[in-house]
């Protein structure tokens, strides 16, 4: 089977990095779509974003419908700068220096701060996080929250950078369809291409692509995207995509890059994005539930590892991680191949069914060990996440 490979869409000097698409989960991990997002508990004078209607008469011209969306949603679209300790070997000296460069979109603003939400791979590293606005219009952002696992950012800066200009409005991305026209807006190859939109439409509403530490390629994590044949180039990372309504269904990825494959892109679905830049807003982190166990897809390991056991699908656990799996009596070599009623025969698979659970829930989990099928009941644990930039350090750009 020919491999593709993702690459995350953003510049690095004038390379984008690369990853594998094949891997295996390290952990499992999943975060819980909720149907909106609501303002901070601390936040009490809030600027609510844009409600757009649909045209009155029903009839929208494509080209007018795509301009007019642009033109709702440009301003609140920025790039993203991640700064990075470089040293010189020569001169023993050390100074921040620009490695690469995303797009960021603001959601949210009060009396105080706007919040701007992107990729994390973006910001991974940075030890220093700017916005670009206008050309050369610079504002450091401080770096609110990151989730490697569902490769999103909040950023903050004062309110008064998005002065006069209202946050983007989410759409429900359950709610799209294969075929509707689908909008980009982002920084293709840096900053000289600022604000570049390209169309094309929504290709598929739901497909499972994985989620990778851009460092190590190790697979972290399954999610369900939205995939698009607009163009998403290197820097449209954690940029918008639109529908006709200049509503935003998804934040851009990552797109597929293989000989004879052009136009597969990837969105992270809004109703996801809207869940997890919250818990980031509020709190820093996102939350996910755990199974606690490592393992590999069965049929993805040389058949002289595969166990003695009466299936050809299914987990193969590789390592028990927490106290609650442990409990259950999940052990190493078990092969797991029903989660809650569902058969899993790939990581995927259990990874998506883990996705409808929340942190204490019980689930009932079907093993094999040896050729005994076991009905065992494991308590969902938690998993936070931590922030992946460094720390932040006072130098002068």
């Amino acid at each position: 089977m020919r491999e593709h490979r993702l690459k995350r869409a953003w510049v690095i000097g004038a390379v984008a990095l690369v990853s594998s698409g094949v891997g295996v989960a390290a952990g499992l991990a999943a975060s819980k779509l909720e149907p909106a997002i609501s303002a901070p508990a601390r936040s009490q004078h809030v600027v609510r974003a844009m409600d757009m209607a649909a045209d009155p008469g029903g009839v929208v011209s494509l080209s007018t419908g795509v301009t007019q969306a642009v033109k709702r949603v440009e301003p609140d679209v920025v790039g993203v700068e991640n700064y990075q300790l470089v040293s010189n070997f020569f001169s023993q000296t050390s100074k921040l220096q620009a490695t690469g460069i995303g797009t960021g979109v603001m959601f949210y603003k009060d009396n105080r701060h706007a919040y701007i939400v992107t990729n994390n791979h973006v910001v991974e590293g940075a030890a220093k996080v700017d916005i670009v606005v206008d050309p050369g219009k610079h504002h450091d952002a401080d770096v609110v929250g990151t989730d490697p696992y569902t490769d999103l950012a909040v950023l903050r800066v004062p309110a008064s950078v998005f002065r006069g200009i209202e946050p983007v409005t989410f759409a429900d991305s359950s709610r799209i369809e294969a075929g509707e026209p689908a909008i980009a807006i982002g920084t293709p190859l840096g900053l000289d291409f600022a604000d570049t939109v390209t169309s094309g439409i929504v290709s598929a509403k739901s497909r499972l692509m994985p989620v990778q530490d851009e460092a190590t390629g190790q697979t972290l994590d399954y999610q369900t995207v939205i995939q698009t044949d607009a163009a998403i180039n290197p820097g449209n990372s954690g940029g918008p995509l639109l529908n006709i309504r200049g509503e935003v269904i998804g934040i851009n990825s990552c797109k597929i890059v293989a000989q004879n494959f052009e136009g597969m892109g990837f969105a992270i679905p809004s109703n996801e994005v809207k869940v997890v830049a919250k818990q980031l807003m509020e709190k820093g982190h996102a939350v996910h539930p755990a199974l606690g166990v490592e393992g590999y897809s069965l049929a993805s390991l040389p058949q002289q590892m595969w166990p003695d056991v009466p299936v050809d699908y299914g987990v193969w656990v590789k390592r028990v991680s927490s106290p609650e799996a442990r409990a259950a009596g999940i052990r190493p070599g078990d092969v797991i191949v029903s989660f809650n009623g569902q058969t899993v025969r790939t990581m995927a698979e259990l990874r998506t069914a883990l996705f409808q659970t929340r942190p204490g829930d019980v689930a009932a989990v079907r093993v094999y060990r040896g050729d005994k099928l076991l009905a065992l009941k494991v308590k969902i644990g938690q998993m936070g996440t931590k922030l992946t930039t460094a720390p932040a350090l006072d130098f002068a750009r």
